[in-house]
């Protein structure tokens, strides 16, 4: 019963994705959604932009045996990052009417900065891609019972996602997010409902964590223990602002307005809805502490599949399996589609020629075959967990492109120079640190990375130079 649900929830999925591809006519409607999304759907994307993979399976599995110190990253420090980009960058982003991030490096500066940034953040989507293919694959795994291998769900799982995201652009990620959101939120507060009385009550679940250390967030007060805790925390509250998903959902909205209210809304419904995965993961060592044990040791992203399918009643796993689906769908196709045009957009279409809005378009689409046929093999082949793909891809963002993303929209002094000069510092000073680094290292590469970018940005232009100069974007 739950393996035929789960079919018939895919196939309406991308009914309602290739619906959805009906109101793509230009190139603008598929990255952007022509700039028309209403509040509540803007809210529905936000939202849906990190609720996906590590949010349901990764940062449960992680809280589990770590702890709210283990999750600082996410969803701490994402849900931050939403917060931030509303605030601080929504307005004056969406003032430029650029279709992707790439474009406003390119207006700041130069490029040679556009390209460079570009390429940094399409290398950021690899993993976090990766980790929602390699979901998909877990879900139809689990629901057919060992039938369908991982690897064999991984594929089949990506070629669903790949055909509605092809076909409808931002115009399906927006409609399906604001559908499947409503399963998501349904659908694991039913369940933690049922799972939270097998365990004696919510507020039994709540002490044993309290008392297990589970709820301490904050490090022992000495610098070897907050310097690494700041760095995770950083990774994604900073590294994933200048990201092309992040960005669409911004400029998608119909008004600079809607856009800073749907982003900050949508942080908080994120922030609060990452904890029901976190209550159900750890009830479950508490119904039967010797099985998940086990599977702690084993494979801990197999605890909460587990629970579902052993614990609870029939409806209680369709529609948690329908939650896990509509929560890493909306995401992998999002995530799909957003490097995917930047890389079209900021690289490849300025190196053609010229070539009209139709052209372009058909530009997009190969390219997201191909960067997703790029994922799909990372997929099949990283042994790296949901939850450390996810959080290690922003490390690159942040230690390349957020610099000059800030330093251009806030300070008059940048230049095409320091912007180069923090992306080479940046990036050089990161992987020298994760070449030579040890476990006992005190200082994260990415934040020692981080660092040498500010560093760079500030001598680099403030250095003399005849050929670098301040250059403020005008809107198109």
């Amino acid at each position: 019963m739950v393996l035929w649900f789960v079919i018939l929830y895919l196939i309406l999925s991308v009914g309602i994705g290739l619906f959805a591809a009906t109101r793509v006519q230009n190139s603008k409607d598929f990255a952007v959604a022509g700039r028309s999304l209403p509040l509540p759907i803007v809210i529905a994307t936000v939202f849906a932009t990190w609720f996906g993979a590590e949010a349901v399976l990764g940062i449960s599995a992680t809280f589990v045996k770590e702890g709210l110190r283990g999750v600082v990253a996410d969803p701490f420090g994402s849900s931050m990052c939403l917060m931030l980009a509303g605030l601080f960058f929504a307005p004056r982003l969406y003032r430029l009417n650029m279709l992707t991030v790439g474009d406003y490096y390119r207006y700041r500066y130069d490029r040679t900065i556009e390209v460079l940034c570009t390429l940094c953040i399409v290398a950021s989507y690899l993993g976090w891609v990766a980790a929602q293919f390699k979901v998909l694959g877990l879900v139809l795994n689990v629901v057919t019972e060992g039938v369908i291998s991982q690897s064999v769900g991984i594929v089949i799982g990506a070629a669903i996602v790949l055909t509605y995201t092809t076909f409808g652009g931002m115009f399906s990620v927006a409609i399906l997010d604001f559908v499947q959101i409503s399963v998501i939120m349904g659908g694991l507060l039913y369940i933690a409902s049922i799972v939270g009385e097998m365990a004696g009550g919510v507020s039994t679940v709540i002490s044993h964590a309290a008392a297990a250390g589970k709820l301490d967030l904050f490090p022992s007060p000495t610098i070897a223990a907050w310097i690494p805790f700041i760095g995770a925390w950083m990774t994604m509250m900073l590294g994933s602002i200048p990201q092309q998903d992040v960005f669409q959902r911004i400029t998608s909205a119909k008004n600079e307005q809607t856009a800073v209210r749907g982003s900050l809304l949508g942080a908080v419904l994120y922030f609060g809805f990452c904890f029901v995965p976190m209550f159900l993961a750890y009830t479950a060592t508490l119904i039967d502490p010797a099985k998940f044990g086990v599977l702690l040791e084993q494979d801990s992203q197999l605890i909460l599949p587990t629970l579902i399918l052993e614990h609870t009643p029939l409806l209680a796993q369709v529609i948690f399996f329908g939650a896990v689906l509509s929560a890493v769908m909306s995401c992998s196709s999002a995530t799909l589609l957003a490097p995917s045009v930047a890389l079209s957009e900021n690289v490849i279409r300025p190196m053609c020629s010229p070539v009209n809005d139709k052209e372009f378009l058909r530009l997009m689409r190969v390219v997201l075959l191909v960067f997703a046929s790029v994922v799909l093999t990372i997929a099949l082949w990283s042994e790296a967990t949901i939850y450390k793909l996810v959080v290690n891809t922003y490390k690159v963002t942040l230690v390349a492109a957020f610099i000059p993303l800030v330093a251009g929209l806030y300070w008059k002094k940048a230049t095409s120079q320091g912007a180069l000069v923090a992306i080479i510092a940046g990036l050089t000073s990161w992987l020298v640190g994760e070449l030579f680094s040890q476990p006992t290292d005190v200082w994260p590469p990415q934040l020692i990375g981080f660092l040498m970018a500010g560093i760079g940005m500030l001598v680099g232009s403030l250095w003399p130079s005849q050929i670098s100069k301040s250059k403020r974007p005008t809107k198109e």
